[in-house]
């Protein structure tokens, strides 16, 4: 795996990171449209996957990761040290959330812990919050004095106007992968994150940018 890491050249590296069973294979698959493994199960995903993805004309090698989990067993650290090694050489990361799970809270906590355990937690991230079509929120009744109120019911839009706001709206994304909704709207994103990240390194490549020079004589103006 060192190896192939090492001969994909300069492309840019987007990698799939999330709690384990919040739907990267099948983001991967719509994407990339391979045919990576999927199930509903702990550790389906127990290698990388690599892809070479073109969104529009710009191409960039795209990682599916195992699922992280919190506090990984001793045993099974170095079966994971290749997806490790995929997050820590990527440019971008594109942070994959089940929003229908009711701790999908606790589990973005979990990762960026291990992001910030393997020091990929200052990297580009695009948080993704994934199986919006699985979500449903519980309506509590005013005279209903069973259910906790405490505990959080909002709706997407809700959701939406919390701590979510405060992610940025260029780094925040609300799709379901496995009804493809809002995904024009993902690739839009990822191209444009991608792109930003291949012109630092590509400055010059006026085939994928061409209105990369007008933008730069604007300023120059």
């Amino acid at each position: 795996m060192s190896v192939q890491r090492g001969n994909r050249g300069a492309m840019v590296r987007v990698a799939l990171v999330g709690y384990t069973n919040v739907g990267k294979s099948t983001l991967m698959n719509v994407i990339s449209k391979s045919e990576v493994f999927v199930e509903n199960k702990l550790f389906a995903t127990l290698d990388t996957t690599v892809r070479k993805v073109v969104i529009k004309n710009l191409p960039f090698l795209l990682s599916d990761t195992v699922g992280f989990i919190r506090k990984l067993p001793t045993q099974l650290v170095d079966s994971f040290k290749s997806t490790l090694d995929e997050v820590r050489e990527a440019d971008l990361l594109l942070h994959v959330v089940d929003i229908s799970h009711p701790d999908f809270e606790e589990h973005i906590s979990s990762v960026n812990q291990i992001l910030l355990d393997i020091k990929s937690n200052d990297k580009p991230t695009i948080m993704v919050f994934n199986k919006i079509d699985a979500y449903k929120n519980e309506v509590i009744e005013e005279d209903d004095l069973m259910t906790e109120k405490t505990t959080k019911h909002y709706t997407l839009e809700e959701w939406k106007s919390t701590w979510m706001s405060n992610v940025g709206e260029k780094n925040a994304l609300f799709i379901s992968a496995t009804n493809k909704e809002n995904f024009e709207e993902f690739r839009e994103k990822v191209y444009e994150a991608v792109r930003k990240i291949h012109i630092t390194r590509f400055p010059y490549n006026q085939f994928l940018y061409p209105d990369y020079k007008d933008a730069v004589e604007k300023e120059d103006s």
